[in-house]
């Protein structure tokens, strides 16, 4: 689905009349059933901006090997029939680190 098909030309669609374009409310909803709809969504996708925020600044941050050092020992292990100890100083560039997995 093309989110900018219904952009003018040269804008682009904001996300969130995308996200809203299913969105329905009730005709018998009295006022303070709409205002608590319209409150959950807009603290639902407030909550998606902070969990996106969040996963870009962890992204940004060079954390090492983290969890994919034991993933990367899994894989050695299935290629080489060999169990390795992969180093938290081990190159976290995937073609380097198999380069270096025989002096694991």
């Amino acid at each position: 689905m093309d989110r900018d098909a219904d952009a003018p030309e040269g804008e682009t669609a904001d996300p969130t009349d995308v996200v809203l374009d299913g969105l329905t409310v009730p005709d018998d909803a009295g006022d303070a059933e709409a205002a608590a709809i319209a409150a959950a969504v807009a603290a639902h996708l407030r909550d998606g901006e902070l969990a996106a925020a969040a996963a870009a600044a962890d992204g940004e941050a060079d954390e090492g090997w983290a969890g994919e050092r034991w993933s990367f020992a899994g894989r050695v292990d299935r290629l080489t029939n060999r169990s390795v100890r992969v180093p938290e100083t081990a190159p976290t560039d995937p073609w380097t680190a198999a380069g270096r997995a025989d002096r694991f």
